[in-house]
C-alpha cells in the first residue's frame, strides 16, 4: 500500500467513523446516568429520514439537520417516559425505538415521496459540502505533512468536525463539572445523589435529552453528510456497534474516539478491498463487509466481562421515603 492509498483509507476511516463516534458518545452520556439504551439504532434512523426528507423538501440542509435532532430528541424523550417515569424495563423500551423507527421511517417515506421507503436525491445545498480548511492547497506540495493536512484533516464536512470536537468536550462536561459528576453520581449510586438534593430523575432525563441531540446529529451526517438521500434501514447496525465500541472503550470518551476509528478503519478496508486474491484463494466481498460486525462480536465476547459499566445501569430509581 502506497502513501496515496493509505491516505485514502484513513480519509474514508474518518468519514466512516464520525456517526459511529456521536453516537458512541450518546450512548456514553445515556450509560453514564444509569440508562441503558439499546435504542441509539433508531434515533439514528429516524434522524437520518428526517434530515434527508426535510432537506429534500426545503433544499436546506440546515433545516434537515434540525429537524434530525428534533426528531431524535421526540425518541429520547419516549424512551425516558418509558424507562424513567413509568420505570419500564430499559433494554425493551429500547428494542421497542428501534422497531419502531424501522418501521415509521419508511411508511412515511413511501407517503411522502413513493420511491420504495427512500427520499430523493439530495442535490448541493441539500447536504453537506467539504470545507477547505486555510492553506490546504498551498501546503499540499509539502513533503508528507502537506498531503497530510490536505487530504486528511481538510475536505471535511462540519458535522466530521464537531464529532471530533464532542470527545473533549464530553470528557470536560463528564469529568471536570459539577454537571457530569453529579451525571456520573447518579449512574452509581442515584440514592446518594437524591440524599444530597440533587434530582436523579432531572439529571436522568438531561443525560436522555444530550443522547439524543447526539443522534440526531450522527443520523442527519448518515443522511446527508455520508450519503445523499435516506434509503431503508441505512444505519445497518451502527447503533449496535457504537455500543460495542462503549463498551470496548469501557465508558471513556478518549477510548471511544479510539474504538470507534477501530470499526470506522474496518469498513473503510471492505469498501476499498474486495474480492482479495491470496495466492488463488480469493476473499469474497462479503467476508469483508462482515469484518466490523464480526468485530462487534468479538469484543463484546472477549471484554463484556472485563469492562466493568455503571453500578446503577438499566436499573429505574424509586425514591426511598
Amino acid at each position: 500500500m502506497d502513501f496515496a492509498t493509505l491516505l485514502q483509507v484513513l480519509d474514508s476511516t474518518v468519514r466512516l467513523a464520525t456517526p459511529l463516534l456521536l453516537a458512541c458518545l450518546a450512548g456514553l452520556f445515556s450509560e453514564r446516568s444509569g440508562v441503558i439504551d439499546i435504542g441509539l439504532e433508531g434515533k439514528m434512523l429516524i434522524a437520518a429520514f428526517f434530515s434527508a426528507a426535510i432537506a429534500a423538501l426545503t433544499g436546506s440542509v440546515w433545516m434537515g439537520l434540525l429537524a434530525g435532532i428534533v426528531s431524535s430528541m421526540l425518541l429520547s424523550g419516549l424512551h425516558g417516559l418509558a424507562s424513567i417515569t413509568f420505570r419500564g424495563n430499559q433494554l425493551i423500551s429500547g428494542v421497542a425505538l428501534n422497531f419502531l423507527a424501522a418501521g415509521l421511517t419508511v411508511l412515511i417515506a413511501q407517503d411522502w415521496f413513493s420511491q420504495g421507503g427512500r427520499t430523493p436525491s439530495l442535490m448541493s445545498g441539500g447536504r453537506w459540502e467539504a470545507i477547505t480548511l486555510p492553506f490546504a492547497e498551498s501546503l499540499r506540495a509539502v513533503p508528507v505533512l502537506g498531503p497530510i493536512y490536505a487530504e486528511l484533516i481538510s475536505g471535511h464536512s462540519i458535522l466530521v468536525y464537531v464529532a471530533f470536537l464532542c470527545v473533549p468536550a464530553t470528557y470536560w462536561v463528564l469529568f471536570r463539572t459539577r454537571f457530569g459528576l453529579r451525571l456520573r453520581a447518579v449512574g452509581e449510586a442515584p440514592e446518594a445523589v437524591d440524599t444530597a438534593g440533587v434530582s436523579v430523575i432531572g439529571l436522568r432525563y438531561a443525560a436522555i435529552v444530550i443522547c439524543g441531540l447526539l443522534c440526531g446529529l450522527a443520523g442527519s451526517y448518515l443522511a446527508t453528510g455520508l450519503q445523499a438521500g435516506f434509503v431503508k434501514d441505512m444505519t445497518a447496525g451502527r447503533g449496535y456497534i457504537a455500543l460495542a465500541a462503549l463498551i470496548f472503550a469501557k465508558w471513556r470518551p478518549w477510548y471511544a474516539l479510539m474504538a470507534c476509528l477501530l470499526f470506522g478503519l474496518l469498513q473503510a478496508v471492505a469498501l476499498r478491498y474486495q474480492n482479495i486474491d491470496l495466492g488463488g484463494i480469493t476473499i469474497p466481498v462479503q467476508v469483508m463487509d462482515a469484518l466490523p460486525y464480526i468485530l462487534t462480536v468479538v469484543i463484546l465476547a472477549g471484554f463484556v466481562g472485563r469492562a466493568i459499566p455503571p453500578r446503577a445501569g438499566g436499573q429505574p430509581y424509586v425514591k426511598e421515603r
